[in-house]
């Protein structure tokens, strides 16, 4: 009788403790979504020469732009920091995505004129895993005549990081390697002259 009073008791404690973690674990939860939910809100409306860096990184403006090496469809290994001291528009798409055919005329034309004139690169990031025939994206390339670095995302990593919900997703990267805007939607050329103009 005794043994099982003593055994109920230890049930009984251990439920009490398993609902105290389990509550905490729920508050903690909570917490990370807020933050997570604050930081998705935070305004893209902020002109590229207000934004000073914070000094640490991630994909806010104001912070360092999270560095990555990928693989060019050549096979090339591209890495984000090895463009420092240059202005970045780094762009993430997919080939069947309609406002990403719209836009890349423009960024070609712009990249065309102003790759030299502003020290400005493209890095297109393909996101791969999205594709359904990784065929798709060398005709893509070929079709638009694209001449700007095109690193292929294979696992999706940086479509993750980067929040590549809606594409076409670009960042205006300064030369410092600071993120001073994000910009969800096409561009076009005129818009594309304004924002790297602005960079420095």
């Amino acid at each position: 009788m005794m043994k099982r009073n003593l055994l109920a008791i230890v049930i009984i404690i251990g439920l009490i403790g398993y609902a105290i973690y389990d509550i905490k674990g729920q508050e903690k939860d909570k917490k990370t979504a807020t933050q997570k939910s604050e930081n998705t809100e935070q305004v893209e409306e902020t002109t590229a020469s207000e934004v000073t860096s914070s000094g640490k990184s991630g994909i806010n403006e104001g912070d360092f732009a999270p560095d990555f090496t990928l693989q060019t469809l050549e096979g090339k290994n591209i890495k984000l920091s090895d463009y420092k001291g240059k202005k970045v528009v780094l762009n993430l798409w997919a080939s069947w995505c309609p406002p990403c055919k719209a836009e890349m005329p423009h960024m070609q034309a712009f990249y065309e004129k102003n790759k030299d004139k502003q020290n400005v690169e493209i890095l297109a990031v393909n996101l791969t895993t999205m594709e359904k025939d990784r065929a798709n994206i060398q005709t893509f390339v070929d079709d638009y005549q694209l001449t700007f670095p095109v690193p292929l995302d294979e696992k999706g990593d940086i479509g993750v990081e980067y929040q590549a919900f809606s594409i076409p997703t670009t960042y205006m990267i300064d030369s410092n390697g600071t993120i001073q805007r994000k910009i969800v939607g096409p561009m076009d050329e005129e818009f594309l002259n304004k924002m790297v103009s602005s960079m420095k």
